[in-house]
């Protein structure tokens, strides 16, 4: 499956902005199922400068400066992306507390890069409230990916999607007091689940192609900016599942980039001189090829 893909970010001051230091995380990642075929950033005003780097989970990441004044700030990023579909479920997996220690002892490159994901990151802590979440789907001698699915089957049942309960900088604790919220919440919430039980799990963000009820038109800009988790399988890797819909990523899901919580991977970020307050709006449109 080929996508075209367009994700409009435009921020509207009340004031005048003097200078303005942005990052973007908006570059789809490339892996063996998942190439970006080609990507641009297009910036208005234009940037004074504007450098690309790769941080440190491997991401692209574009940095700009605006040096004249404006009220408006639009970023669009133009990707195209193609998937050979998803690599094969693990029909048979090590229980999970083996691989939980099998984990804390491997040295190989895959393990040594899958731990750091077992500890405490800005967003997300781990704490025996979510260990206790958890234990109903990680009953002892459970194989890991069987325990996985089913752990995103009851967030998925149990915590109801609610874009008002919650807001960008809502901890997983509060979401799982509220028993609802948005993706982000949703990938959060699992990844504090596993983290502590001292498996390694990574919050996703990338794109969730939609589809319009029967007999309406597919709306531009209607397709939506999404969060899952990716959780490490000793001896068959990442495994990325998505709570929200209770589903394995297959071809509906477009990666964009990976990283401990949300605060690694937010697309735009940065600091301003000016603007008072500001609205913004994101639209997104994923369109098959």
């Amino acid at each position: 499956m080929t996508y075209k893909i367009l994700h409009t970010t435009t921020y509207r001051y009340e004031h005048p902005v003097s200078f303005g230091n942005h990052a973007a995380c908006l570059t789809p990642r490339s892996s063996p199922l998942h190439r970006c075929v080609s990507h641009e950033l297009e910036i208005t005003p234009a940037p004074a400068t504007r450098s690309e780097r790769t941080d440190f989970f491997g991401n692209g990441i574009s940095f700009f400066t605006i040096e004249e004044p404006h009220e408006e700030l639009r970023i669009e990023a133009h990707s195209v992306v193609t998937i050979d579909g998803a690599a094969p479920w693990p029909g048979n997996s090590l229980p999970w507390g083996e691989a939980a220690a099998s984990i804390s002892i491997d040295r190989s490159p895959a393990a040594l890069d899958a731990y750091q994901f077992v500890f405490e990151s800005p967003r997300i802590r781990p704490s025996e409230t979510f260990a206790e979440y958890a234990a109903p789907s990680f009953r002892p001698g459970r194989p890991l990916a069987e325990a996985l699915l089913d752990l995103t089957a009851r967030i998925h049942k149990t915590f109801q999607f609610d874009a008002k309960a919650t807001n960008v900088g809502t901890s997983p604790e509060e979401a799982l007091r509220r028993g609802g919220g948005v993706c982000q919440d949703f990938a959060q919430l699992q990844i504090a689940c596993l983290r502590s039980l001292r498996l390694p799990a990574r919050y996703v963000s990338g794109y969730l192609r939609t589809n319009p009820p029967p007999g309406q038109p597919r709306l531009a800009g209607a397709d939506a900016s999404h969060a899952w988790v990716s959780a490490y399988c000793p001896g068959f890797g990442w495994l990325d599942v998505d709570p929200t819909n209770n589903v394995a990523p297959s071809d509906s899901h477009v990666t964009l980039a990976w990283g401990r919580d949300y605060s690694d991977v937010s697309p735009v970020r940065g600091v301003i001189l000016g603007g008072k307050d500001h609205a913004v709006r994101v639209a997104v449109d994923v369109e098959p090829v």
